[in-house]
């Protein structure tokens, strides 16, 4: 048995919703207690199906882990295991990054190399130049990534292209190096900075967080920690892009706005108001959303991850929109299901262009990954009749209580089982 969303449009979204801690950044702070012997804890963690998965990752590495409600308790032991095997990796991406830390304390690492979402090549590249650059050797072997080193030590490394990964990993295994470490060209991702932050209250001398340069002052040990998950401004940004597409209005609290700058100012180029608040923000659209360009960038450029939801957005929109995808070539393969919908829409190259129409049309259409599962239960809003939404595993592994807060807002949708 399979599930799928009957996703019934019409419904203009209203209320208010309450963003969990960051998909991006919870993976990766799990993966972090490696670096520690004893216990980590990790609060405000979302209630998403990768969480559960890296825990069997870390219990694969010789961890106890424990879920409970928003709290995830990792003990970590004094020799952890230092092979990540495939059926624990598979499943996502994100998988790979216990690399570093394995690589960090146990100065040996075999994982496999991991599966997750169908939007192009993610080759670890950078992940194993920058590991070599600390002192370790690395290559792929029988389908994994093997890293092994007698001893780290400081090195100057400048990344070809800020990817998010590597950075994570090359900073994990930096930590415990010899020396300093200056990691150039940077990732600058909020949820970067949140690593950072959680391997200095482990005892890591890290600076820089949030630039392109990262200064890493490598120390012998770091101790556990109790760290606080920032908020998800992707999910943010996905319930604040509904409420343009549905002329709602939404309050969306428990992340910083500040994180979304652009992608707010999108939203007001769209037509939207929208207001900052303490603890989030405020998207009112009142009339049909206007037609905007999107050109997708690290941070703090526009987010790949909300490409689908800018694609939606334009595709009932008053005017003609062009996407431009800089980061993942593959994932134009949601403008094909968009189409499905109604959408006027065509692709060339790394480029869409999309013709708003008033209402798109219901349909059976299939998620390719997280994000585009969620674009098409949007689009399914705005659509006349009720839209089959398939492949929903993708959507829970990156969107907490996403059918309850959906119907908290006015939306109706329905989980189904199906052969």
């Amino acid at each position: 048995m399979s599930e799928h969303f009957l996703v019934t449009g019409g419904n203009r979204l209203e209320g208010e919703v309450l963003v969990g801690g960051a998909k991006n950044s919870v993976l990766k702070l799990m993966a972090a207690a490696l670096l520690a012997e004893g216990t980590t804890v990790v609060t405000n963690c979302p209630d998403i199906l990768d969480v559960p998965l890296m825990a069997d990752v870390l219990r694969g590495l010789g961890c106890e882990v424990e879920l409970e409600d928003s709290e995830v308790r990792i003990t970590t032991p004094a020799e952890p295991k230092y092979h990540a095997d495939f059926d624990a990796v598979k499943q996502f991406r994100a998988s790979v990054c216990v690399l570093g830390p394995l690589v960090a304390r146990c100065r040996r690492a075999v994982v496999a190399l991991p599966g997750g979402d169908a939007i192009g090549s993610r080759p670890l590249d950078m992940h194993q130049s920058g590991l070599r650059l600390l002192g370790a050797r690395s290559e792929i072997e029988h389908g994994c990534v093997v890293a092994e080193a007698d001893d780290l030590h400081g090195a100057n490394i400048r990344l070809v292209f800020p990817s998010v990964g590597a950075t994570e990993n090359i900073l994990m295994a930096a930590v415990l190096a010899r020396g300093e470490t200056v990691i150039d060209n940077a990732a600058r991702e909020p949820e970067i900075v949140d690593l950072c932050n959680m391997l200095n209250e482990m005892g890591a001398k890290v600076s820089g967080g949030g630039s392109s340069t990262l200064t890493i002052q490598g120390v012998r040990k770091l101790e556990p920690t109790t760290h606080r998950v920032i908020g998800d401004r992707i999910v943010a940004a996905t319930w604040g892009v509904a409420a343009s597409m549905t002329r709602g209005d939404v309050r969306v609290r428990g992340v910083n706005h500040r994180h979304l700058g652009l992608v707010l100012d999108k939203l007001r180029t769209a037509g939207a108001e929208v207001t900052p608040e303490v603890d989030g923000f405020r998207v009112i659209q009142r009339e049909r959303p206007k037609a905007v360009n999107f050109a997708t960038l690290p941070y703090p450029g526009f987010p790949t991850d909300l490409q689908p939801m800018a694609i939606g957005l334009a595709a009932v929109a008053e005017g003609t929109s062009m996407i431009t995808e800089n980061v993942f070539e593959s994932r134009f393969r949601f403008v094909e299901e968009m189409i499905r919908l109604g959408a006027d829409a065509r692709t060339d190259g790394h480029h869409a262009v999309i013709r708003g129409v008033p209402v798109l049309s219901s349909a059976p259409v299939w998620s390719s990954d997280i994000r585009a599962g969620a674009g098409l239960v949007l689009a399914g809003l705005v659509a006349d009749g009720t839209t089959e939404v398939h492949d929903i595993f993708h959507i829970d592994r990156g969107y907490p209580r996403f059918v309850e807060n959906l119907r908290g807002l006015g939306g109706v949708i329905e989980r189904v089982g199906s052969e």
